[in-house]
């Protein structure tokens, strides 16, 4: 296959349809795997009865679904460009084809940046804005590297992937892949995306104040830990 989009999710039943839907008008012949990270809403179903291939993976944790995902594609025989894109529907799947576009000019890690592309109002909380400024400057400072976002959607070549190894089981998932992109010497560029309210649900790190000081706390741990 030449690509795969994969979509970590926890109790996203009523999210999945509009993005699943939308995915399938861009990108046909992707291969889209929705990892369950241990949902209670009928995730599972209802990304099966949108197409998705489902892979469920108890262990909670962002990191811990996406490894998850990456490990059943090993399994299946892996695309050459992986898609990560959060099951909530707040990021556009039609810049997609943007991605691809950079990737086929030598891109080798495409990132999105919201903050660049004109988030609605409400969409990105005062905490996640703060704490993209603390992820972005510390890469830049240790790295070099000059990023304006951590923003989930984003394309990477598996080969790429293959030579991070990859091991973050929380939300220090992205901070992890900047970190060893910019180890590697790859190429990384940002495109900015619109970035949308969520529609159903909640979100599992600005939707209450345990939840986002959880993911701070494991977001700084992993800055600490993998810019040594």
């Amino acid at each position: 296959m030449q690509d795969a989009v994969l979509i970590p999710a926890l109790n996203e039943a009523e999210s999945l349809p509009g993005l699943l839907r939308e995915l399938a008008e861009v990108l046909p012949d992707a291969f889209v795997v929705v990892v369950d990270n241990g949902s209670s809403d009928g995730t599972s179903d209802v990304a099966r009865t949108s197409g998705a291939w489902v892979v469920r993976e108890d262990r909670r944790g962002y990191g811990s679904a996406c490894l998850a995902g990456i490990s059943e594609l090993r399994r299946l025989g892996p695309p050459e460009r992986l898609i990560i894109i959060d099951a909530d529907h707040a990021d556009d799947p039609t810049c997609l084809p943007l991605f691809l576009e950079r990737e086929k000019a030598g891109v080798e890690l495409v990132l999105s940046t919201r903050t660049q592309g004109g988030a609605e109002p409400g969409a990105l909380t005062p905490i996640q804005v703060w704490g993209n400024r603390l992820q972005t400057a510390g890469i830049r400072l240790r790295f070099g590297l000059r990023l304006t976002d951590m923003g989930p959607m984003r394309l990477i070549r598996w080969e790429a992937l293959e030579q991070m190894e990859m091991g973050d089981e929380t939300w220090g998932w992205n901070v992890e892949m900047a970190c060893k992109a910019a180890r590697l010497g790859l190429r990384v560029e940002e495109l900015p995306v619109p970035y949308r309210n969520r529609q159903h649900g909640q979100s599992k790190i600005s939707g209450s104040l345990s939840g986002a000081v959880r993911a701070g706390a494991k977001i700084l741990y992993a800055l600490a830990r993998y810019a040594r």
